[in-house]
């Protein structure tokens, strides 16, 4: 039998960075697939690369040439896995295959970085079609390639017959320790441990979930550069400096995979120039919108999650680029000189505290968004396995993960993650470094949006008494939008008739 004429296990539609490497990695497992991408050119890349990983042994990716050619090479019921750009790309590959006889009991899933709220639109608009799944991805063209962490959601039917795959293909963690066993070579798929791929929930949970992953990662990622630029500009110190504290605090409760290419992308040398390489990049950064979603969902749900929202405004900040340049020459700023009585040592521990802290809060601001959105779509999320299937694969993978699921798994009911006795009690003995940065990056003029709000976070959260009631007050005053009061029984509402000078109470029924 010559290999065209046997049937592959799974269809696959685009063939770019991501599609090529979760292709290939699905082929490491044994499946067989038949790929399609409208640009031949990036099929021919992945046939290339699988003919060098595999040797003489079979070809284990084959090319199609349409839609209708990759349905007549997929063993039935039909599997096809969709990685393409978000929006209207997806929708175009879903009636493509309409068009080309996908049937009602086949199976699409869409592996983008989709709007959850498209992927409800999506499962309804095509029932009876065929079954559309989705499942959320991170970790970018090396997780892809070696082990990603999957968010699935959708048909529990579908994940049925998906899961066998996912778990295969997914990142896995040493169950004792939580910490990833990676995987950095073709070929060699077997490895034995927890696989960071659980069903999430109902049609769209699970690229809620993505969502608010990458909202968290947003939050992150601006954390350590603001480290970053407290060590720059306040300490004098070096790229390579920093990168070598960096190194060192990834050794501790610090480490994750963005702790590790902070380091690496500060210790690296622009081959042009032989300055540091961060020194010649631009100060611009740019972003794919998940980060505004999870900011945005936050303000719909009335959650507060306001680190991952100025982390957005810091990326919005930055696009500002000549008119900073100009401010720079006009506004005028503390003299840093005279600033601080810290010693460098004395600082760098106190940013290290400051963005342990930090990062419990926007942990905290996630999963009880994730909280939130749950209760009201009716979802049933299993924060437990939320965060184990983080420890790995993803972006945000750090060993700080397997704190978080403990913490769930002793209280699955958590109220805030702020709550459970292990985090409130690392905030309590490293809180008074944090608030020191803090006001030492004030005193020194240099901005830490993210770092204050965490702190501005904690310390509502903490607070019995917030000043709601004057602001209460204050929309009686101009609106009557009334108020409840301290010493009635919730849910009755009063006004006072501002326009009087006695200003007689009356009580709202």
């Amino acid at each position: 039998m010559s290999e065209t004429s046997v049937l592959c296990d799974i269809g696959f539609v685009g063939a770019g960075v991501m599609g090529k490497n979760l292709i290939l990695n699905l082929a490491d497992h044994g499946y067989r697939v038949a790929a399609f991408d409208l640009d031949h050119k990036k099929l021919e890349a992945v046939i290339a690369q699988d003919k060098a990983e595999r040797g003489d042994k079979p070809a284990r990716v084959i090319c199609c040439s349409s839609y209708t050619e990759l349905l007549s090479r997929l063993s039935s019921p039909h599997l096809v896995i969709v990685s393409v750009p978000a929006g209207k790309p997806v929708d175009d590959v879903c009636l493509k295959l309409i068009d080309a006889g996908i049937q009602a009991d086949d199976i699409i899933v869409d592996t983008g970085n989709s709007l959850w709220t498209d992927t409800v639109r999506r499962e309804k608009h095509y029932e009876g079609k065929f079954i559309f799944f989705s499942t959320a991805v991170s970790g970018g063209e090396v997780g892809a390639r070696f082990g990603p962490s999957l968010m699935p959601s959708g048909d529990p039917y579908a994940w049925t017959r998906i899961e066998p795959i996912w778990r295969a293909i997914a990142a896995k963690v040493d169950p004792a320790t939580g910490r990833p066993l990676e995987r950095h070579e073709p070929g060699n798929p077997v490895i034995e441990g927890e696989p960071c791929a659980t069903y999430i929930g109902p049609g769209g949970s699970g690229h809620y979930v993505k969502m608010v992953h990458n909202g968290i990662e947003y939050a992150d990622m601006q954390l350590i550069c603001e480290v970053y630029q407290v060590m720059r500009d306040a300490l004098g110190m070096s790229a390579q400096q920093v990168s070598d504290v960096f190194k060192e605090w990834n050794q501790g409760i610090l480490n994750s995979y963005l702790m590790e290419i902070s380091a690496e992308v500060l210790a690296t040398k622009d081959s042009e120039t032989g300055l540091p390489l961060v020194d010649v990049i631009l100060d611009k950064a740019g972003q794919k919108g998940t980060g505004l979603w999870t900011a945005v969902s936050s303000l719909e749900l009335g959650c507060p999650a306001p680190t991952i929202s100025e982390a957005v405004f810091a990326r919005s900040m930055s696009t500002l680029k000549d008119q900073r340049v100009l401010a720079s020459t006009l506004l005028s700023g503390p003299v840093r000189e005279h600033c601080t009585n810290q010693t460098s040592e004395q600082m760098i521990k106190q940013l290290h505290d400051a963005l342990y802290c930090a990062k419990i809060c926007v942990y905290a601001q996630g999963f009880d968004l994730m909280k939130t959105a749950a209760a009201e779509h009716g979802w049933q999320l299993n924060f437990a396995e939320i965060a184990k299937i983080w420890r790995a694969g993803c972006i945000i993978r750090a060993v700080f993960l397997q704190s978080i699921t403990e913490a769930y798994e002793r209280n699955d009911d958590l109220q805030n993650l702020l709550l459970d006795p292990f985090f409130s009690k690392q905030i309590s003995v490293n809180q008074m470094n944090w608030r020191r940065a803090v006001a030492e990056a004030a005193m020194t003029g240099i901005p830490v949006s993210a770092l204050s709000s965490a702190l501005s976070y904690y310390d509502s959260y903490r607070t019995a008494v917030l000043p709601a009631n004057l602001l209460q007050g204050q929309r009686d005053y101009f609106g009557a939008h009334t108020f409840e009061r301290t010493d009635k029984a919730k849910g009755k509402t009063f006004h006072v008739d501002w326009s009087h000078n006695d200003r007689p109470m009356q009580k709202i029924k």
